[in-house]
């Protein structure tokens, strides 16, 4: 029998001796881990953000009132995030197309979008599949702003009043089209309601926005718009367009003499609303800081001197006050609806 030789401590099999465990070694690895993990929380990103530009996504074209009061928003808030903020318009389908993009983008704080009543609480009442819930895929911010629309006409159309305009269209059988910004807009139902108020015929003719509806007002191929004043303001202080009437409970600041639907005897009272959401499951700590940012622009005496030039009545609110507001108006919204006779589609 052979004798095994004992390895050489420097060959290259060498066996080395394992080292006896330590008792620090689980707790440092515990906490090695805890700090990992807590560096990826929701509450450390919140502390770091935002630390690249923010996107803001308004669902319509230029030159409406969502367009302009989120490159308002984004004036205000870049300084004090310390990022750029970029507007994107995505626009389509009533607001649809901008509201399923934020839906799935991702939950970190660098997504957010203007919605409105029609995006929010009056689209699931007008469409049969909506691809995304207002509540539930969205985080609310802020409801930013109450917004009322304003009933205008042409010159050419050689009215000035509201009677005036009734009685032309009934005069005028299947000649007048009403434009607004989108079938199911709150421009969309309240022409309905004026419909069945007033006893007239007039046909729905529904743009991808404020802009391009105004637009075919200004230029006459469409006899009248309930439009917002951000949109349809500058014509009117020009002449170029005529406003016969105002929606909501009171009359507007920034054009006083204008009586509402309400004087005249037409109950077009319920006012829309503007806010800032962002995709669900967004960290607390940003929306709420988000939340705050939003409510100090809007809040100032400038702010809200420029919201109402472009036709919003500035609120702010809390994420938690805004989530109230749509629970509590979209039930209401289906109700005027279904009086309205504007069925889902």
């Amino acid at each position: 029998m052979h004798a095994i030789a004992p390895r050489s401590p420097s060959g290259p099999g060498t066996l080395l001796p394992r080292r006896p465990a330590r008792r620090g070694d689980g707790a440092t690895l515990f906490l090695a881990s805890a700090l990992l993990a807590l560096a990826f929380s929701p509450a450390a990103q919140s502390q770091s953000w935002p630390d690249k530009p923010v996107k803001l996504v308004a669902p319509y074209p230029p030159g409406g009132q969502t367009d302009l009061v989120s490159r308002f928003l984004a004036e205000k808030l870049s300084p004090v995030l310390g990022q750029t903020v970029i507007v994107e318009n995505k626009a389509g389908a009533q607001g649809i197309v901008g509201l399923e993009a934020v839906k799935n983008a991702p939950a970190d704080g660098y997504t957010f979008v203007y919605a409105n009543v029609s995006n929010i609480s009056i689209n699931p009442h007008v469409h049969a599949k909506l691809p995304y819930d207002g509540l539930r895929d969205f985080a609310p911010v802020s409801q930013i702003g109450l917004s009322v629309l304003a009933m205008v006409v042409p010159p050419s159309l050689g009215v000035k009043t509201l009677p005036e305009f009734i009685a032309w269209v009934k005069a005028n059988p299947g000649k007048t089209s009403f434009a607004s910004f989108g079938t199911g807009s709150t421009s969309h139902i309240y022409g309905e309601m004026l419909k069945g108020s007033a006893g007239i015929d007039m046909v729905h003719v529904p743009y991808k926005g404020a802009g391009p509806a105004t637009q075919d007002v200004v230029a006459g191929h469409a006899q009248m718009a309930i439009q917002d004043f951000a949109a349809v303001g500058p014509f009117v202080r020009s002449g170029r367009l005529i406003a016969l009437a105002v929606t909501g409970p009171k009359r507007w600041p920034a054009f006083p003499d204008l009586q509402t639907f309400v004087e005249q005897g037409h109950p077009l009272d319920i006012a829309g609303w503007n806010g800032i959401m962002a995709p669900a499951n967004t960290p607390k700590a940003i929306v709420e800081r988000m939340s705050a940012e939003i409510n100090r622009a809007i809040q100032s005496p400038d702010g809200r001197e420029k919201m109402l030039q472009m036709g919003l009545l500035a609120t702010g609110t809390t994420p938690d006050e805004f989530a109230e507001v749509i629970r509590r108006d979209t039930p209401r919204w289906g109700e005027v609806i279904r009086k309205a006779g504007i069925k889902p589609e």
